[in-house]
């Protein structure tokens, strides 16, 4: 079976991303923003957009929403989905990296098996401020008016949060849920 692909935006957490889902038994690798997205294409069956201090150092982030492929967009990657398809980032009102209580509105197949409040660690600098049309708004908090989006028809999702963190309630499960998907359409 193919690979899942982590695609690194310069952020710290990539790192943890990946290893999250090797310590998963899930087969990944870590890839740079700038590889082709016609080798990412052909060599996986999903991708995560990590983390990452600037859009405007996302690379070829943009072009991999393109390939048909299941799409977990953390942090930034949610901002490069969200821009991609017409929504709004602007800088956030709370700013900083820290804990934050989300409420789930929709348990689709991204955060499936989790209960309808929780405990995450986000950063929120920067956030989605206008849900791109067609996108269905998973979850929210007191300080976010979306923590987390998806387009389940075209196996896009996005999270403000870090699942990849100890501080994530059973943030290992959004990597199950996801790994699931990509198997589910190989």
């Amino acid at each position: 079976m193919l690979p899942i692909y982590v695609i690194n935006n310069f952020g710290q957490f990539n790192h943890l991303i990946h290893r999250a889902l090797r310590d998963l038994d899930i087969d990944v690798a870590l890839l740079p923003n700038s590889t082709p997205a016609a080798r990412v294409g052909k060599e996986c069956r999903g991708i995560i957009l990590g983390g990452g201090p600037d859009i405007a150092r996302a690379g070829n982030c943009a072009e991999y929403l393109d390939l048909g492929l299941p799409v977990l967009g953390i942090c930034l990657g949610l901002h490069i989905i969200a821009t991609r398809f017409g929504g709004s980032v602007h800088p956030g009102q709370s700013g900083g990296y820290g804990p934050v209580e989300v409420g789930i509105c929709e348990h689709d197949d991204i955060l499936k098996g989790y209960p309808e409040t929780m405990n995450v660690w986000a950063s929120h600098a920067d956030e989605v401020t206008k849900v791109p049309d067609g996108f269905v708004l998973l979850a929210r908090s007191g300080i976010c008016g979306a923590e987390a989006i998806a387009r389940p028809d075209l196996r896009i999702y996005g999270l403000q949060w870090h699942p990849e963190v100890s501080h994530t309630f059973e943030g290992n499960r959004v990597f199950e849920n996801f790994d699931r998907i990509t198997r589910d359409t190989c």
